[in-house]
């Protein structure tokens, strides 16, 4: 993993901790595992996914019975990122607030990272 001793690769706050433990208790779900894919109007997008099997290369992080994975080509792109569960009157969703993030369509579904991040993968 691309971290720091001691700290997590990504920030769970307690609304999205507990969306994330709802989602796992509901059909027995070891998690949610993150990552990021290319597409959308800015380049890359994030995914999630329901885990039943735990990949031994996932990073890990659980926080407040909620355990999220990270998927290992997604772990450079999502360290420091700080992962809520936001609910408005339109819509409710999980928002990632990634400091690697320089540029998100207007849609905010979208993203693109420093190049230098990306041409180490």
């Amino acid at each position: 993993m691309f971290g720091i001793p001691g700290k997590q690769a990504v920030m769970i706050t307690p609304r999205a901790a507990a969306q994330i433990a709802k989602l796992m208790a509901k059909d027995g779900h070891q998690g949610l595992r993150i990552g990021v894919k290319k597409g959308g109007c800015a380049g890359m997008e994030y995914t999630m996914d329901y885990v039943t099997e735990i990949d031994p290369l996932d990073e890990i992080v659980t926080q407040d019975g909620a355990q999220v994975m990270i998927a290992p080509m997604a772990q450079m792109f999502l360290f420091g990122t700080e992962i809520d569960y936001e609910t408005s009157l339109l819509e409710s969703g999980f928002k990632f607030r990634n400091p690697n993030v320089v540029d998100a369509c207007g849609c905010g579904e979208s993203i693109k990272f420093n190049e230098k991040l990306g041409s180490t993968a």
